[in-house]
């Protein structure tokens, strides 16, 4: 145990953001989870009803001798009994030829020598002489070794027990890793050994005694790990101190060696590293376009370094997440969070997020509110409905399914005052007044339910696609049990995914005949041209009344519920949507495209095709002053040509590879052109950035 434990092993966070250190979290859908819950089930059962283990005869091959105790054992399972391993007979040639493998209760307990105690104990013996037995014989055969079995007998002297029995023997009671840390976690906490088989049971959902052990092995587990644990801790902090020294080694010759990498790191007063964050010059120039709203996840920590990993994610013109900065925290503290967002505002020269999009975690919200009091702060809906399951389906039992689906309702409701009549109708129903999870929940409620971030830009960043990204991300960079400067590594690699085009040129068709489709086609990346299109067709669905002052009633073609209201400004050329969806997705809803439509708009007005969804974005680095440049100036001169140049080089193979070499050559003839010596100087980033 102490060397397997040396491995940098990283798990979600199971700890409830309810501040109860015994909530525990159990994630749907997660691996680790899920897991867990079939270990439970495989250990009740070994094998499925349907999976049938015949009955071993003399001379059936293995591959190996653990293949054939393998097979033996699942026998010995399915039919009421355990097995052990017996003698191995070995030669100077063969090595061990030959194993004997034997029912428990095979042979005889031998009497032993009593201790020198006033009451020695003196424990029955089951053995009892059984003669079932499995052996097994090496040979090679044409080069390649493989066991036969020489003799066979399941002939047995005691009764066999039923299924529900033989999973309580020693051969099959098996304290899994998820359950270990658990068991550790309450042993440390005080719980008495009765309790914590209690908690087990409730937390993986079976009835009492059912789970792959007895209170008698986690008794023997605790004792045993009580001085193993003492010296892994001596161990685990060394290995801590040494791993951070060579992960700021790294981060140092990266700053020597990569134009734009920065880092940054704390000490205690004993001058060991706590805390340790970095970032690349790819990330810092992708701020400046898809810095408008940026996810922190922080859903991972290190078990065996104790620190929690932070990542911040932005979301490219594609849709898809884009590395950002990384941080490592001794741990969730309100104040390790602030150095670490300080850390991140120096990393990108002082630009701040319009939205960050976070899990519930009282320490982070309370740093944002100090570091980024102009940022909106977001939390994640699906972080939300993944602890759920987590939260209510004990205590609401068969009632869960129901409230589940009324609370998926709950989240999507856009007025705040129906949410908030629906809320305490749902507590009331189900009986969730007291509940600390309920309360836990309206108190964030300014943070996660449509009804009141539907105004907060968000560019997509709930879509499962995008949580799909970032997890893939994720997982590349904790998959493996490394030390922390190979993660380090991992993660220079994996970054550089979001900073390249990594979709092919795609022919986006017509779905209608509006102008403004094909006015937005030659704007917008495919990824966001869908969005909007999919608004466009949906708003020919739709009617719309003049109410007076610019003012308009847009309501859908059958449901009478659900209107919006519509504000237009011609002389400004502004649309302004009750739905909020361009406030929300930086995409123009159905609803204004309608009342567009009517006024008679050929073409969308500029404002509305934000630079972040444009194909320019990925063409080009954009910083402080060459961004205002661009959106000011660049954007209008050039997209009528780039407009009609995509599309007419569409129309064939050979226009396509003309234009793309031709755009090639002036993208590279650009580059080698000297830059603005001002703006260089005001760009030049350093490296290493005080604490």
């Amino acid at each position: 145990m102490a060397t397997k434990s040396l491995n940098n092993i990283w798990i979600r966070r199971q700890q409830c953001p309810c501040g109860d250190w015994k909530c525990y979290i159990k994630y749907e859908g997660d691996d680790q989870t899920t897991i867990g819950s079939q270990l439970v089930k495989s250990e009740t059962s070994l094998l499925s009803s349907s999976e049938v283990v015949f009955t071993p005869y003399v001379g059936q091959i293995f591959k190996s001798d653990d293949e054939a105790f393998e097979y033996y054992s699942n026998f010995a399972r399915k039919n009421g009994f355990s097995i052990r391993k017996a003698r191995s007979t070995e030669s100077q040639n063969l090595g061990v030829y030959r194993r004997d493998f034997v029912c428990y209760r095979s042979g005889f307990n031998q009497p032993r020598k009593k201790a020198n105690v006033e009451h020695p104990r003196d424990r029955k013996s089951v053995r009892c002489g059984c003669d079932a037995k499995m052996y097994l014989t090496k040979e090679i055969v044409d080069g390649v070794t493989q066991w036969y079995i020489s003799q066979f007998s399941n002939v047995h002297n005691h009764e066999l027990l039923e299924d529900d029995q033989v999973r309580l023997l020693p051969a099959y009671r098996k304290i899994q890793e998820a359950d270990q840390e658990r068991i550790l976690l309450l042993s440390k906490a005080g719980f008495p050994v009765n309790r914590i088989v209690k908690v087990l049971e409730i937390e993986r959902g079976v009835q009492p005694g059912q789970l792959p052990f007895i209170e008698k092995d986690v008794r023997n587990f605790i004792r045993t790990c009580k001085k193993t644990v003492q010296e892994n801790d001596v161990l685990l902090t060394e290995k801590r101190e040494s791993d951070l020294l060579e992960l700021l080694d790294a981060c140092k010759d990266k700053a020597e060696r990569e134009e734009g990498f920065v880092y940054n790191f704390t000490t205690d007063e004993n001058g060991k590293i706590e805390n340790i964050a970095w970032s690349y010059g790819d990330a810092v120039r992708a701020f400046a376009v898809f810095g408008d709203v940026i996810t922190f996840d922080t859903n991972y920590r290190s078990i065996t370094y104790n620190l929690l990993l932070g990542v911040w994610f932005g979301i490219d013109n594609h849709g898809k997440a884009i590395f950002l900065g990384c941080v490592l925290l001794q741990d969730e503290s309100a104040q390790s969070f602030s150095w670490a967002l300080q850390a991140f505002v120096r990393f990108m020269r002082g630009r701040r997020p319009q939205t960050m999009v976070t899990d519930i975690d009282s320490g982070l919200r309370d740093a944002i509110a100090i570091e980024l009091p102009s940022t909106k702060h977001v939390i994640c809906i699906r972080q939300i409905l993944a602890k759920i399951s987590s939260w209510f389906s004990l205590p609401l039992g068969l009632q869960y399914e129901e409230f589940k689906s009324e609370f998926d309702t709950l989240c999507q409701m856009e007025n705040i005052e129906d949410f908030e009549h629906q809320w305490n109708h749902i507590i009331a129903r189900f009986g969730l007044g007291s509940d600390k999870h309920v309360a836990l929940l309206f108190s964030y409620r300014a943070s996660w339910p449509l009804s009141y971030t539907r105004g907060y830009f968000l560019a997509r960043t709930i879509t499962p696609e995008y949580s799909k990204s970032v997890d893939t991300f994720l997982k590349s960079i904790v998959s493996a049990q490394a030390c922390l400067q190979v993660m380090f590594e991992q993660v220079g690699t994996g970054a550089n995914f979001g900073y390249e085009y990594r979709g092919e040129l795609q022919y986006m068709p017509i779905k209608t005949c509006l102008p403004i489709e094909e006015h937005a086609r030659g704007i917008l990346t495919p990824y966001a041209f869908n969005m909007l299109q999919h608004e466009i067709v949906l708003s020919m669905q739709y009617a719309s009344t003049e109410m007076g002052n610019g003012s308009f009633l847009v309501r859908h073609y059958k449901k009478m519920e659900g209107e919006s209201l519509v504000f237009w400004i011609p002389e400004d050329e502004q649309v302004h949507c009750s739905c909020k969806e361009f406030e929300h997705s930086g995409t123009l809803c159905r609803h204004s495209l309608r009342v567009l439509v009517l006024k008679n708009y050929f073409q969308i007005p500029e404002k509305y095709f934000p630079l972040r969804w444009r194909c320019e974005s990925c063409l080009v680095h954009i910083d402080d002053q060459t961004s205002e440049f661009s959106n000011d100036e660049c954007s209008q001169v050039f997209h009528s040509l780039t407009a009609t140049l995509f599309a007419e080089s569409l129309i064939s193979k050979e226009r396509f590879h003309y234009v793309n070499r031709e755009l090639a050559q002036i993208v590279e003839n650009v580059q080698n052109m000297p830059a603005n010596n001002e703006v260089a100087m005001n760009l030049a980033p350093n490296n290493v950035i005080e604490s």
